[in-house]
């Protein structure tokens, strides 16, 4: 079986151009696979690097060597060297996100930042806000909530929110980064259960959770990113 998301020999460090160029190593020599209905779960410390990880699969830090290899209607695209025009593209159709801070459009409502991935897919608007409606009703956000701007919501509620806007779409490949970590127990076990049915429809997940009890669960693999950080020092 193909895996939707390979990583090969990936490196990367940061230079402190203010700091006289000082290059501070990051991760070396990182592979690891994620199949179709699996959640990859990356552990270790903080500061091991696994954000900086995540980020790099998403096309949001480039990678200094390596590469990063989705399954892309059919096709292996290496994002470490694709063009800007298509990791967009990846983003449309391949690779969902969710990180741990929303940012949204000024006064724009709540629906309409969930709907949006829908809608820019060219789903009707109706169609996709009756499904943004059922995801903000099943993480319990408040309905008089859906109509305002999230921007003044509580920790918590923005994190529904952006949990609700990465999971509306259908995307094969789905990163997640610290979900749960704002959320009380009735809606961590909502997230887990949206986990698990993203996992029953082949979805290919890579994540970072702290919390044990649900990485426990939903884990199907650890990738202990210690063990690239260890051998960059040596």
């Amino acid at each position: 079986m193909t895996p939707l998301l390979t990583v090969r020999d990936v490196a990367k460090s940061f230079t402190m151009h203010l700091r006289d160029g000082v290059v501070l190593p990051v991760v070396a020599d990182v592979a690891f696979e994620v199949q179709a209905g699996e959640c990859v779960v990356l552990g270790g410390p903080s500061g091991a690097g696994k954000s900086s990880l995540l980020k790099m699969v998403y096309g949001n830090y480039g990678v200094d060597a390596g590469s990063i290899v989705l399954l892309h209607h059919g096709a292996p695209v290496d994002l470490a060297t694709a063009s800007p025009r298509t990791v967009i593209g990846l983003r449309r159709d391949t690779i969902g996100y969710v990180s741990q801070f929303l940012r949204t459009v000024p006064r724009v409502s709540t629906l309409d930042v969930v709907a949006e991935p829908l809608v820019s897919r060219g789903v009707d608007r109706a169609a996709a806000q009756r499904r943004a409606e059922a995801l903000l009703a099943r993480l319990n956000l408040p309905e008089p909530l859906w109509t305002l701007p999230p921007a003044t919501f509580s920790g918590g509620e923005q994190q529904r929110v952006n949990i609700a806007r990465g999971f509306i779409t259908e995307h094969p490949v789905l990163l997640l980064d610290e979900p749960t970590a704002s959320l009380d127990a009735t809606n961590r076990a909502v997230v887990v259960a949206m986990i698990g049915e993203k996992k029953r429809a082949g979805v290919a997940l890579l994540g970072i959770f702290h919390d044990e009890e649900v990485r426990a669960e939903v884990a199907d693999r650890i990738v202990d990113v210690t063990g690239f950080a260890a051998r960059r020092a040596a």
